[in-house]
C-alpha cells in the first residue's frame, strides 16, 4: 500500500420517513453515536471514516455507520434518504438542532435553508505542502467532472428543478472569488486577509469545490478534500471516482510538468480560477451534458468526452497499481447516466418523485444488506 494514499470520507445524509419525506432526528443520533456529527438543520447529519489506504476496507468503513444508523431509525420507522437536496422537504423552513448555538444561529441567518444538503467530502493525505497545491489546482480545474458523476439532487420541495445538481447550485460558495493558490504562503495570506475582512467567519468558512485540509488550518496541513460531490449511495461509484481522483493526483507527482495547471495552461491564474467557476455550475445544470471548457487551453469540450480521456490517460497507472477493475462503475455511469439523470428519465416516463425516492431507499438497504455477506473484489487491489 506504500504507493497509495490515505482517503477518508466525510458523508452527509438526510434523515426521514419510507414516503421520502424529510425528519430531522440530527440531535439525538450525534447523542446515540459519538461517529456522528450534528449539522445545524435537523434533517441532515455527518459521520466521518477513519483514513485508509485500501480500496479493499474503505467499502465497509463507509457502509458500517450507515447500517448503524438504519437499524437506530428502523426503530423509530425513519431511514436514511438518498439524494443531496430537500426532494420532498421545505427549503422555506430551517430547522434548528441546538437553539443555543451561535454558529448555527449565523448558519440560519446567513445562509438559512442554502446549506440543507447532503454532500460526500473526499479527503486524500498529501505530507508535501508543494504536492497538496499542485494537487489543488489540478483537482480544481477538473472538479466540475466528478460533480457530473455523482450529481444527485434534481428534485426540490417536491418538484424537478430542471439542474442535475440543486445542491451545489443553490450552496452559498464562500467567499465567492477564491483563486489557484500559488503555494502555502500565498493560501495563508489569502486566508488570514478574508478572515480580517470578515468574508470568512473562521477558517472552516472556506466553502469551495476542494480546499487544503489540515488539523490547524491554514498553517498545517497534510490533505485534499474534494467537496464538490453529491450523495453518493453506490458505494462502488464512490469507490471509482475516488480512484480516479487518486490516480489523477499520483499521475500529477509523477509528472508535474504535464499537469499542474501553472505550468502548462495557457490560461492565466485568473483565468483560470473563472473558468472553473463557469465549469461548475454548467456541470451543476447539466452534469454530464455539459459542455465545458478544458482547462489546458480554455477549448470546448463534452463533459463526456472529458472524462473518457482522464479515463484513457489514467489507464496505464490503474494497470499497474491494478486498480483498473475499480473504475468500470464509471463507465457505466457514462453509458446509463448518474444518479440525477436516471431520476429525471423515470419522473419523464411517469414515475413520482415519491416512488423514485422509495426505490432508491430499498437500493441503499439492498447494498448495506450485501457489503455484510461479501467484501470488494480482491482482484481490484
Amino acid at each position: 500500500m506504500k504507493d497509495f494514499l490515505l482517503k477518508g470520507f466525510e458523508v452527509e445524509l438526510f434523515t426521514g420517513l419510507n414516503t421520502g419525506k424529510h425528519i430531522g432526528v440530527s440531535d439525538s443520533v450525534s447523542k446515540e453515536f459519538l461517529d456522528f456529527v450534528m449539522e445545524p438543520d435537523q434533517r441532515n447529519l455527518e459521520y466521518i471514516t477513519q483514513p485508509e489506504k485500501d480500496y479493499r476496507k474503505i467499502k465497509e468503513l463507509v457502509l458500517e455507520p450507515r447500517r448503524r444508523l438504519r437499524n437506530w431509525l428502523n426503530l423509530k420507522k425513519l431511514t436514511i434518504l438518498p439524494g443531496s437536496s430537500l426532494s420532498l422537504g421545505d427549503s422555506k423552513l430551517f430547522q434548528r438542532s441546538d437553539l443555543s448555538n451561535p454558529y448555527h444561529d449565523f448558519i440560519e441567518t446567513n445562509y438559512g435553508s442554502k446549506v440543507v444538503t447532503a454532500s460526500i467530502h473526499i479527503n486524500l493525505g498529501i505530507d508535501d505542502l508543494s504536492k497538496i497545491f499542485s494537487a489543488l489546482r489540478l483537482v480544481r480545474c477538473e472538479a466540475a467532472l466528478f460533480l457530473s458523476l455523482s450529481a444527485s439532487s434534481p428534485f426540490l420541495d417536491g418538484s424537478l428543478t430542471g439542474a442535475h445538481s440543486q445542491r451545489w447550485l443553490q450552496f452559498p460558495k464562500t467567499p465567492k472569488n477564491v483563486p489557484l493558490f500559488l503555494n502555502h504562503n500565498h493560501y495563508v495570506t489569502w486566508i488570514e486577509e478574508q478572515l480580517k475582512k470578515r468574508i470568512m467567519l473562521n477558517e472552516r468558512h472556506l466553502w469551495t469545490s476542494v480546499r487544503p485540509n489540515g488539523d490547524r488550518r491554514p498553517y498545517e496541513l497534510n490533505r485534499l478534500e474534494l467537496r464538490i460531490c453529491d450523495l453518493i449511495t453506490d458505494c462502488d461509484l464512490l469507490l471509482a471516482i475516488t480512484a480516479l481522483l487518486e490516480l489523477r493526483i499520483l499521475s500529477l507527482m509523477n509528472n508535474p510538468d504535464l499537469l499542474d495547471p501553472i505550468k502548462i495552461s495557457k490560461l492565466s491564474l485568473v483565468e483560470l480560477a473563472e473558468l472553473c467557476d463557469i465549469n461548475e455550475e454548467e456541470a451543476a445544470k447539466t452534469s454530464l451534458d455539459a459542455t465545458l471548457h478544458n482547462w489546458k487551453d480554455g477549448q470546448a469540450i463534452s463533459c463526456r468526452d472529458w472524462i473518457g480521456q482522464l479515463l484513457e490517460e489514467v489507464k496505464p497507472l490503474a494497470i499497474d497499481l491494478n486498480l483498473l477493475p475499480l473504475l468500470d462503475p464509471i463507465q457505466e455511469v457514462l453509458e446509463k447516466g448518474n444518479q440525477s439523470m436516471q431520476w429525471m428519465q423515470a419522473y419523464s416516463k411517469g414515475q413520482s418523485i415519491p416512488l423514485i425516492l422509495q426505490n432508491s431507499i430499498q437500493l441503499m438497504q439492498l447494498e448495506e444488506d450485501e457489503s455484510k455477506r461479501k467484501t470488494v473484489n480482491s482482484d481490484c487491489i
